[in-house]
């Protein structure tokens, strides 16, 4: 399905929360994403992929009230994301930026706990349903043993866990996540993603950025196919993953196939050898 169909596309909610509409979204005077309407549709967990430097990340950006749009505006709850404050904007939607630095010295635990500070006010301060909610987030993300370990201690990988579960204390209704699964390992990568499945199934919606078109086809429910800063493509992944989306859009000739696990279009890359490997077999 394409952006410039005029049937809408088919997801669970005809509803949006968070939309862009007409929004030019860049960096200085440089424009990457040019007049970009799309809408996220509400209880989904959509994401959004396209080749480097199309402008993905800056899309999230935009969404999630980190840059400005030079024209247009990104709607949030029907008033202009802008028009918030901070903290309301924290109370609603969540950030998993692509790379971020903690503090340095400070331990898994309090990084963590900074997820709850959009709550925090002068009459209400640290409660313990704070710390019943920190501890169930480190639990989520396996990170609770590291507790008390530093955070500049860690892998790239068990960071990228801390941040998760920082981005999942906030406990927000939507969750924005830009690369999420940067620096883990694949059974990290799918654990991580059948959590976000299962925070989608419990209502929150989930809007995520990643490289790997079969994990995005396996999980989304809606996806986003974007190429040179607009949106060329958007629907459930059955309608989105073709062969020739994936030509077009990344420079790849190749097959798609149904997943044998879950059904849902699967990449094979053609590559420049087409012909089908055998492998030895010993008959004795």
């Amino acid at each position: 399905m394409t952006h410039s169909d005029t049937e809408a596309p088919v997801h669970a909610s005809n509803r949006s929360r968070l939309r862009a509409e007409n929004a030019t979204i860049g960096y200085d005077e440089r424009p990457v994403n040019t007049r970009l309407s799309v809408a996220i549709p509400d209880g989904s967990f959509t994401v959004v992929v396209g080749p480097n430097a199309c402008g993905k990340s800056t899309l999230l950006r935009g969404l999630s009230r980190l840059l400005r749009p030079a024209n247009g505006r990104i709607v949030l709850d029907g008033r202009d994301i802008h028009a918030y404050k901070a903290k309301e904007v924290a109370r609603r939607l969540g950030l998993l930026p692509q790379s971020s630095l903690a503090p340095d010295g400070i331990r898994v635990a309090d990084l963590v706990a900074r997820g709850r500070h959009p709550y925090q006010r002068l009459i209400r301060q640290w409660t313990v349903a704070d710390e019943r909610i920190v501890a169930d987030a480190m639990a989520a993300t396996g990170i609770a043993d590291l507790s008390a370990r530093p955070v500049d201690e860690l892998s790239g990988g068990q960071r990228q866990r801390v941040w998760v579960a920082m981005a999942l204390a906030q406990q927000t209704d939507i969750l924005l996540l830009d690369e999420p699964t940067t620096f883990l390992d694949l059974t990290h990568q799918i654990e991580l993603l059948e959590l976000f499945t299962d925070l989608h199934v419990a209502g929150r919606t989930l809007v995520a950025v990643l490289h790997d078109l079969n994990q995005a086809a396996r999980y989304a429910t809606h996806m986003i196919a974007m190429k040179d800063g607009a949106v060329v493509a958007e629907g459930p992944p059955a309608q989105v993953v073709t062969a020739d989306l994936v030509e077009d859009v990344f420079g790849l000739r190749c097959l798609v196939v149904a997943d044998p696990v879950a059904g849902t279009p699967q990449v094979v890359p053609i590559g420049r050898d087409r012909t089908p490997r055998q492998e030895n077999v010993d008959d004795t």
